[in-house]
């Protein structure tokens, strides 16, 4: 399906090939300058040298060929040879009239790839903490868009469910419980369905054990111990490791729910583990490891660095595997699951290097394919307003749960102030406000670059004005109640007619835009971008809320058409706030 911007490209292309220039420099953009015009095409600056003639001589020649398309309302040429489009007014009505017909509002539907997203990358046994909140929203985003824009796309949680905590968590509950079934290893009854075990528990044990870890070595050796038996199988360890599992992940997928973010395998290193003498094999194989005191080593330096590339450490002097290790069978996990085209990684813009390593390493290996293509999704940090990572009160690192928690109550002592408070129940007060600070939370961060770190501000992400989600829901809010006045009126949305203001014209024109601006998204895996487009969207719509008397207006085709349009942008909102997995309360 194309956008308004490629229908407009093709007939600007043809006009370049008619006029003997190279069909390339057709390209139509939005317009930089919307004062002056709605697209532009500066192909006829490219071409001044590729066909040694001058711009302004190359935009008239192809004017010429473009002056009588009924499709537009005037083109003209700027110095030093822009060529500038304003569409009429009956072609834009036209196409918003095929906006409104189509199922998904034309947007593309691009060539469909199979994508793994790989997002979340929390530990078993730790609750959620403020520092997974990036991850998950971005990743979860990048996962609906992509999946939107037609792609087969998988998103994993990739747990780290199999390295040395999980043997510190059973060494300090064998030191606690030591009678404990799973601790005799001549055991050879049924284990208990029931976990010995809750969230409360491994969220004591796992700081607890750590913390003596580091001040007992005796304790230490025995974790040690514990991780190297669990990961050759003791039934015991297994059977208890397996509860802790259940227990966490029921835990997680109740923290993530809350954030609207799901995932379709909920696989951990634990699952590439099998894939690790098979990855060995292969690096021995293609001879690109080698003992370096006593550390198995692959070098991933080429000559063409602009910065120093260390080798990737595959195990350590003792054997142990590596976080490099595990991503690189969990690499050819994928491949051998899923056969992707293209593996997301949304990860802490900090670990940028040890991808650079691991990417490299996978390519130099032929794991994937020679066009399978690897990404490493960077994000900065979410900080306080001391511009450092964002803390509690007493310097602690937050949980998830109470961020949400804080911004729901935020989100409620508002909507318990507002004038529609006495028409809520309590119930209905406390849905509104989970949606709400949800929302504030979730469009606070992606509303940044990715890349950016950023100053969580709730005060600031609750208002209902501004680059802010209760904005976008409280938009959605009021077209429903339009529309919902209207049709009680009897007045019900028509054919879209030849628009008659600017902002009716800008507005059109911005809905038209959107299909490119979600390409754009993916193409550079920045939700930001949709951010940028709805905020446009929600505002030029206020504008025209406020410029026309829609239900009043006694035109009753000029009416039914400005009602179509208002259902139209609520449509194109929801579908967008759908990507951001951002749900609009029916009042607010």
């Amino acid at each position: 399906m194309k956008t308004l911007k490629n229908k407009l490209t093709a007939v600007v292309e043809e006009a370049f090939v008619a006029a003997g220039y190279d069909k390339s420099l057709g390209a139509v953009t939005f317009s930089d300058r919307p004062d002056l015009c709605q697209f532009q095409c500066n192909g006829a600056l490219t071409g001044a040298k590729l066909h040694r003639k001058a711009p302004m001589m190359i935009a008239n020649d192809v004017l010429a060929r473009l002056a009588d398309n009924e499709i537009f309302k005037s083109v003209t040429v700027a110095p030093p040879g822009f060529i500038n489009i304003i569409l009429s007014d009956e072609f834009i009505a036209e196409e918003a009239g095929k906006m409104v017909e189509s199922e998904r509002l034309s947007l593309p539907v691009m060539d469909e790839k199979t994508i793994v997203v790989d997002y979340g990358g929390p530990n078993v046994a730790k609750p959620l903490h403020v520092g997974h909140l990036r991850a998950a929203i971005i990743g979860e985003t990048l996962k609906r868009l992509a999946r939107f824009l037609g792609h087969n796309v998988i998103g994993d949680v990739h747990l780290g469910d199999w390295g040395l905590q999980m043997g510190l968590i059973i060494s300090e509950l064998e030191r606690e419980q030591p009678s404990l079934c799973y601790f005799d290893e001549s055991y050879t009854g049924e284990y208990p369905a029931e976990s010995p075990v809750s969230i409360d528990d491994l969220s004591r044990l796992y700081p607890q054990a750590s913390a003596r870890s580091k001040e007992d070595e005796e304790f230490r050796a025995r974790a040690m111990k514990a991780t190297y038996d669990l990961q050759n199988g003791r039934a015991g360890y297994v059977a208890l490791w397996k509860k802790f599992l259940e227990v966490s992940v029921a835990d997680l997928k109740r923290s993530y729910a809350r954030l609207g973010v799901d995932f379709d395998k909920w696989l951990g290193e634990s699952d590439a583990d099998p894939y690790v003498p098979g990855l060995l094999k292969t690096l021995e194989d293609k001879k690109l490891t080698y003992l370096s005191d006593g550390a198995l080593i692959a070098d991933v330096a080429e000559e063409t660095d602009d910065e120093p590339m260390p080798p990737v450490i595959i195990s350590k002097s003792d054997g142990s595997a590596l976080y490099a290790t595990t991503d690189l069978a969990t690499i050819v996990q994928r491949m051998a699951d899923f056969n992707p085209d293209e593996m997301w990684y949304v990860v802490d813009s900090r670990q940028s290097m040890h991808f650079k390593q691991v990417f490299r390493l996978a390519k130099k290996a032929e794991l994937v394919r020679p066009e399978t293509e690897l990404f490493h999704v960077g994000f900065g940090t979410m900080n306080g307003k001391d511009g450092k990572p964002y803390k509690t009160r007493e310097g602690g690192v937050m949980s998830l749960s109470v961020l949400i928690d804080s911004a729901k109550a935020a989100a409620k002592e508002r909507i318990d102030a507002s004038e529609t408070a006495k028409e809520l129940s309590d119930e209905e007060r406390s849905a509104i406000a989970e949606t709400v600070g949800i929302a504030a939370i979730k469009f606070g961060d992606l509303i940044n670059h990715r890349s950016r770190d950023y100053i969580f501000d709730l005060d600031r992400f609750l208002a209902t004005e501004g680059k802010t989600g209760p904005y976008l829901q409280y938009t959605v809010v009021r077209l429903s109640s339009l529309l919902a006045k209207a049709e009680a009126a009897g007045a019900l949305p028509g054919k879209i007619i030849a628009p008659e203001s600017d902002t009716e014209r800008e507005l059109l024109i911005k809905l038209f835009s959107v299909g490119d601006v979600l390409i754009r998204a993916f193409e550079d895996k920045t939700p930001n971008a949709i951010c940028e487009v709805m905020f446009d969207v929600a505002g030029l719509f206020n504008r025209f809320y406020f410029e026309n008397k829609i239900l009043a207006n006694e035109n009753v085709a000029q009416r039914a058409s400005w009602l179509r349009i208002v259902e139209l942008v609520r449509r194109m909102l929801i579908t967008l706030l759908d990507i951001f997995s951002t749900d609009v309360p029916e009042r607010m």
